[in-house]
């Protein structure tokens, strides 16, 4: 079968895709969700989550996402179809299947991921009660989870978009982002979003 033909099939069966920007926490997720809302694709957010220090342009989160697990009605996913919607990894084989999803994954250094995430919780007043060894092993095997889970299911495709290689060359990463999703939406608006001086957590690659 072509896949030109495959896709007119899959859109008859799912109707148009929902976009979701899922990874880890602290791996720039909020990022890419503003990068697609100010390139014109209109994002799901109740925004309930203000913006604060550690994301000064916003979380992008809807409430809903957080119980996927645990209820039983997920029809307003369907809603989703044709926008964006956030989605932590650890959530994604929680999606209905009556969907077809375009994933973008946000990859980070796994060192950067846990030094931001524990300067949050220092903010907080919270201590992160996983050492970095331990939380490193658990994410490594739950990203190879995500890579199995997405290659079994026929209603995921997934583009892996590395954090600091958007920081660097916001303008490439945009207009590859477009051409993955299929979407007719603004790479020059999409770019303008990145802002090199939110990279604050980095770590040394000679480490």
């Amino acid at each position: 079968m072509s896949v030109y033909l495959s896709n007119i099939l899959r859109s008859i069966r799912y109707g148009r895709p929902v976009v979701v920007v899922s990874g880890l926490p602290r791996s720039g997720t909020s990022m890419l969700m503003s990068m697609l809302n100010a390139g014109g694709l209109e994002v799901i957010s109740d925004e309930n989550r203000a913006p604060d220090r550690d994301n000064p342009k916003g979380y992008y989160e809807d409430d809903r996402v957080k119980i996927l697990e645990s209820t039983s009605d997920k029809s307003w996913v369907r809603g989703a179809r044709g926008k964006g919607i956030k989605v932590i990894s650890h959530l994604l084989r929680t999606l209905p299947a009556e969907n077809f999803y375009r994933v973008l994954l946000a990859r980070r250094d796994l060192g950067e991921i846990l030094m931001s995430q524990n300067k949050m919780l220092d903010r907080l007043g919270e201590n992160n009660p996983i050492d970095d060894a331990e939380a490193i092993s658990h994410y490594q095997q739950h990203l190879r989870q995500v890579h199995s889970m997405v290659g079994v299911r026929s209603n995921f495709e997934l583009m892996e978009v590395d954090y600091s290689g958007v920081v660097s060359d916001p303008g490439v990463w945009s207009e590859g982002i477009c051409d993955f999703l299929r979407m007719d939406l603004d790479p020059a608006q999409m770019r303008g979003m990145v802002d090199e001086r939110l990279y604050r957590n980095r770590r040394d690659k000679g480490e």
